[in-house]
């Protein structure tokens, strides 16, 4: 699963950035313990919903838009997930607004072998925005690999082809630069987003990781061109809901879709999923073969959770429900929907 939480912030004025001090109980936004609790809550909610509709709870969680370690302990102790086996990963990031990308996995599930937060470079200076966020797992119970002490990023390079087979894969969380300032502006920071991405997927393949999922909030719709880069590394799940008309976040009465998932060709042995019929839904169909098992290995869904949603009293239909609306808090989530990817590992 993979979410742009929208601006959650802890209540504490703790930094020196000004959306830290926005966000705070004495800020413009008296941004309240309170307030921070309901979101927590919701979106532990949220979580569960998951459970109930796929009879799973997610065993990864990318997010989007996190202040620091201290809001994703406070969701794993202080709401109904607390009793779960859920862990976070969470690296700092020098964005100008303090917003990190992060992660939540199931211990019981998922073994992390290793993570690196990756940062975006222009004329060889770190850029001030979102890491991409770079996790190595493997399933829980996986063979051991070949030095079980020793299971970081560079050793894979020593054990090339060993990665894949012992049941390790990685997973990209991306948050990419935002269109402030202008589309014609922006574009550049967002391509060098783009090709860092696919230098990272590049990297790990050549390291004998060939399983590998990329998502989150990348800031612009499948339309633009420069998500070609990333093929034939990574290979985007969302294009029939994107001519679906089916997106993740609403617009002047327009769904746009810039939550992407993208995976590499070792998840695409077979044919992806066929869109379903009912596109309004934002669930896909699976391919099934003369024995009716599912002849795809990945599918991904966009998540319309009904108490992430309200009346769009402007335009037609429903819009995401936001935390705040203007200056009013309304007590949503966020502004995005989450997006989805169920993984059928042999």
């Amino acid at each position: 699963m993979f979410w742009n939480v929208e601006n959650f912030f802890d209540w504490r004025n703790d930094s020196t950035t000004v959306s830290d001090v926005e966000f705070s109980a004495a800020g413009e936004r008296h941004w309240t313990w309170k307030r921070f609790q309901a979101k927590a809550n919701a979106f532990a909610k949220a979580l569960f919903w998951v459970e109930a509709e796929t009879g799973r709870l997610p065993d990864i969680v990318g997010l989007e838009e996190v202040e620091n370690a201290f809001v994703l302990r406070q969701v794993l102790q202080k709401t109904s997930l607390r009793k779960l086996d859920y862990k976070y990963v969470h690296y700092d990031s020098p964005d100008r607004r303090g917003i990190d990308v992060a992660l939540l996995y199931r211990s019981s599930r998922l073994e992390l072998l290793d993570s690196k937060p990756c940062h975006l470079f222009s004329a060889d200076t770190v850029m001030a925005t979102r890491d991409i966020l770079l996790c190595v797992f493997r399933l829980a119970g996986s063979p051991v690999m070949p030095d079980p002490d020793r299971a970081s990023i560079a050793a894979f390079q020593e054990i090339p082809g060993q990665a894949g087979n012992d049941g390790a894969f990685a997973v990209l969380v991306n948050h990419h630069p935002s269109k402030y300032g202008g589309t014609a502006e922006s574009e550049p920071r967002r391509r060098i987003a783009v090709e860092r991405l696919r230098f990272l997927a590049d990297s790990l393949e050549s390291i004998g990781i060939d399983r590998i999922i990329a998502g989150g909030d990348f800031n612009d719709t499948p339309e633009n061109s420069v998500f070609r880069l990333l093929e034939p590394a990574l290979l985007p799940l969302h294009m029939d809901l994107f001519r679906h008309g089916l997106g993740t976040i609403k617009y002047d009465g327009k769904w746009d879709l810039i939550d992407h998932i993208y995976v590499s060709p070792a998840f695409m042995e077979a044919p992806v999923f066929a869109p379903a019929s009912d596109s309004s839904s934002g669930n896909v169909d699976r391919k099934t073969d003369q024995a009716g098992n599912p002849s795809t290995r990945v599918r991904m869904q966009i998540l319309r959770i009904p108490f992430l949603l309200t009346r769009d009293t402007v335009h037609s239909g429903e819009k995401p429900l936001r935390t705040y609306t203007g200056p009013r808090h309304t007590g949503g989530v966020s502004d995005h929907l989450p997006v989805l990817l169920e993984v059928h590992f042999q």
